[in-house]
């Protein structure tokens, strides 16, 4: 997938019994995703709380935002549970094969707190329009783009009509 590409649809059950389609949000200036490897990652919970405490400025800027990992609705619930992200949607059960869609890395469980499968972390931001503006895949739960990052690019973009970069 390269930026300016319509992006994949995308639709998932959330924590809260709700359903999300990224095709059906109505963001102002984009969407955002967040892929994270599961509750077994302190690093996922370190950034899904940082994002969370930043929505409001995200919000103020037109961007929805939403967490994703392949696990379970069980440990997906118990992350939302024991984790400081309220109000930040988080939905689960991503597919392999969705996740494939979208570019992500695969690992396999090293320890029993570890699923058998997940992937490995990704950012994306999306246009209004449903194309690919931004990517950031890693292979690893290390050096992740911080939400602070990403909110003074969304300022830089929207104040300079910055493009998409990278499609050639």
């Amino acid at each position: 997938m390269k930026p300016r590409q319509k992006a994949p649809n995308l639709e998932l059950n959330l924590i809260n019994d709700t359903q999300w389609s990224l095709h059906k949000q109505e963001a102002d200036s984009f969407t955002l995703l967040i892929f994270y490897r599961g509750l077994h990652c302190p690093v996922c919970k370190k950034q899904l709380e940082s994002v969370k405490n930043h929505l409001a400025d995200l919000t103020e800027r037109g961007i929805h935002v939403i967490g994703i990992s392949m696990d379970t609705e069980k440990r997906a619930k118990k992350a939302g549970e024991e984790w400081d992200i309220d109000e930040l949607p988080i939905g689960y059960e991503l597919s392999r094969e969705k996740a494939e869609e979208w570019g992500l890395y695969f690992s396999e469980g090293i320890s029993d707190k570890e699923p058998e499968l997940f992937s490995e972390p990704g950012m994306f931001l999306v246009n209004a329009d449903d194309t690919l503006y931004f990517s950031s895949i890693q292979t690893m739960p290390f050096a992740r783009p911080s939400i602070e990052d990403v909110i003074k690019a969304v300022d830089f973009i929207k104040d300079k009509d910055y493009p998409a970069r990278g499609e050639a």
